[in-house]
């Protein structure tokens, strides 16, 4: 095979990859009639699973504030009690679709971009449920930094019933202990 050939099936396979980056996981729907002004300011992480490049951090917080060209700066900022100091990582998020579907995609890296799916919200906009492209990724956010007990259960149960690992969550609300096992 010639290198010419290799390299067009090469950029064919990368291609492939970063539109994975930005899919869906089978079952997840993303949130329809999304109000992207409703969803911008601060929130608080109170679960995720666990990955590299939020391992260790505690008080997470994610701020989305509006660019001049329609799309959304994040800022995410943790602190690391090991280093002793916080860590923040800013970003920008596009739409995949529309505005109206809650079903973004972020980069912190340049031209690489990962899902943001919105798929459940409060009625208020008080809290979020967030997967990334696959099911290594999921956020339980908030816009206060600790939440009902009833939230944590409901959270659990959905994300049980999407083949979620609930195993793996890191729970950054210092309540869900006494919540989980003292109901």
């Amino acid at each position: 095979m010639g290198q010419i050939q290799r390299g067009r099936y090469g950029l064919v396979a990368l291609c492939l990859f970063l539109a994975a980056c930005t899919g869906v996981p089978e079952g997840v729907e993303p949130v329809t009639d999304f109000d992207q002004s409703r969803y911008l300011g601060q929130w608080y992480e109170i679960a995720r699973l666990d990955h590299s490049f939020e391992r260790g951090l505690d008080q997470v917080t994610a701020t989305y504030r509006l660019n001049a060209d329609g799309s959304i700066a994040v800022l995410n900022r943790g602190f690391d009690a090991e280093q002793g100091e916080w860590r923040e990582a800013e970003g920008v998020a596009r739409f995949v679709q529309s505005p109206d579907i809650a079903h973004l995609k972020v980069s912190f890296f340049g031209p690489f971009y990962g899902s943001y799916i919105v798929f459940e919200l409060g009625e208020d906009y008080d809290y979020a449920f967030v997967s990334g492209f696959n099911r290594d990724y999921l956020w339980l956010l908030a816009r206060t930094p600790e939440v009902s007990a009833a939230l944590h259960e409901h959270f659990l149960e959905t994300i049980t019933e999407l083949a979620f690992d609930p195993a793996g969550l890191v729970w950054l609300d210092d309540t869900v202990d006494a919540r989980i096992h003292n109901p």
